[in-house]
């Protein structure tokens, strides 16, 4: 018997999906730097060891977050939920800010230690990261899949 769930769907292709994973990295990253930057700089180190390691973690973050971003996107591509798109997008967003917000916590301890040689504060700059960017990359999250929904690029329509 023929799945009926998957007919009229449009086949997305991969490259849509690097591509997506490109330019939200771009995005997520940017705002992980900035963030990053500040609140190790305000807790008190000086303006160099807090670009040092706001690039650390930024840069770390472009390689476990393009990784994790790939298959997660992969992962919604083939589910199939009877919810809107807008809803859909929420849900979404959210499954995926947990995803970053576990991998942020773990870059943060990791560039603590390996740049400072100690965990100390790690905490409290993970925890206000996660504070700041479960808003900011939520809004800018939706955005993004809000953009990428419109476009059609790497979508290929179903024939059957």
């Amino acid at each position: 018997m023929e799945n009926t769930s998957q007919i009229g769907k449009p086949k997305v292709e991969r490259k849509r999906h690097i591509a997506k994973a490109i330019t939200w990295r771009i995005i997520g990253t940017t705002d992980t730097w900035l963030i990053s930057y500040i609140l190790v700089y305000y807790i008190g180190d000086t303006p160099e060891k807090a670009t040092e390691a706001a690039s650390y973690i930024a840069g770390l973050e472009l390689i476990t977050k393009t990784i994790l971003y790939y298959f997660h996107e992969r992962t919604w591509c083939r589910l199939s939920f009877g919810f809107t798109p807008r809803v859909r997008h929420i849900i979404k967003t959210i499954s995926w800010r947990l995803v970053g917000a576990i991998d942020t916590i773990l870059l943060v301890f990791v560039v603590y230690f390996f740049l400072f040689g100690k965990t100390e504060g790690a905490a409290e700059i993970a925890v206000s990261m996660f504070s700041i960017e479960i808003v900011t990359k939520m809004v800018l999250y939706y955005l993004h899949e809000r953009v990428w929904y419109t476009s059609n690029w790497g979508v290929l329509k179903s024939t059957e």
